[in-house]
């Protein structure tokens, strides 16, 4: 039976990865050989079956240990053996240097050429990250783990400022590629993505909820308690209020980077019992037969 080496096929130089090392790696390699992307290829069907294969195993502890088992006797030993071989390279050449003095291979008459490059800084790198309105509201440190250039993972530790805004970048300097012939090297740049939840929907600096009254709370009004960001309060609803009116609450918002905050924009709607009592099926029929009220009065 062919060994198959699932490091390798998830894009890992070996075994001494964290498991969400082993899912950045595993999502990397499913989006590159997804059979939707590349549907001509039958390389890539079968890579990413692979790829599915030896996440399955790596990703729960108990099969990934008897698998490192094979995987050290197979390929970790082998990987050992050739490090140890390269080393004894080096150290003949020091050798050699040593009593003949010149490195080995190489022939000391041949001219040596030196052509001078400018300097180029790297090129950034790009990524976004998920928050929520709390978090972007308060400001939070956030690890990220993104591929180097070597191959490698490399986690970074982010630091979002209380009140950032939507879409707006965080940089790391000096964390994106290495810089050529001496450059500095590229940034980081990071863009904040500030997620609606069931609650809160984030409009510039605005916060939009739904406020849910009953019937005859919109005809007789009352007063509600409503969730703000930290805190509840109390809001007044005015008699004969309709569903999809708007009652606006200045500075429970979220934070306009100058000291203030935008809008609580509650967006009424008036909810009816989809299973209503007896009781209620009694009331609502005295007042249909009472009530003069006709909403479609002024399109008929």
């Amino acid at each position: 039976m062919v060994f198959k080496d699932y490091y390798k096929i998830l894009g890992l130089d070996n075994n001494k990865v964290t498991p969400e090392e082993i899912k950045i790696a595993y999502r990397e390699q499913a989006k590159k050989y997804h059979p939707d992307i590349n549907s001509k290829s039958d390389f890539s069907e079968e890579r990413f079956k692979d790829i599915n294969e030896a996440y399955k195993v790596l990703s729960t502890p108990t099969s990934r240990r008897k698998y490192d088992r094979n995987w050290n006797a197979r390929i970790g030993k082998k990987t050992k053996n050739d490090t140890e071989k390269r080393q004894g390279g080096t150290i003949l050449g020091n050798f050699f240097y040593m009593f003949f003095g010149s490195k080995l291979g190489r022939n000391d008459s041949e001219p040596k050429k030196e052509k001078r490059k400018t300097p180029a800084k790297g090129e950034n790198i790009e990524t976004e990250i998920d928050v929520s309105i709390q978090e972007a509201f308060y400001g939070l440190e956030k690890k990220i783990s993104l591929r180097a250039q070597n191959g490698k993972m490399k986690s970074f530790t982010v630091k979002i400022p209380a009140g950032i805004r939507n879409h707006e970048k965080i940089r790391l300097i000096g964390q994106g590629k290495n810089g050529k012939n001496g450059g500095k090297n590229g940034d980081l740049l990071i863009k904040i993505n500030i997620k609606n939840d069931q609650k809160f929907c984030l409009k510039g600096t605005d916060l939009y909820t739904s406020l849910y009254i009953t019937p005859w709370e919109a005809v007789l009004g009352t007063k509600v308690s409503i969730e703000t960001i930290g805190e509840t309060i109390y809001l007044h609803i005015p008699k004969g209020i309709e569903s999809g009116e708007k009652i606006k609450i200045k500075e429970k918002g979220y934070k306009d980077g100058k000291g203030g905050r935008g809008e609580l924009i509650a967006d009424v709607k008036i909810m009816v019992p989809k299973i209503p009592t007896e009781e209620e099926m009694e009331f609502f029929e005295k007042i249909s037969q009472i009530s003069k009220f006709n909403p479609r009065s002024n399109v008929e």
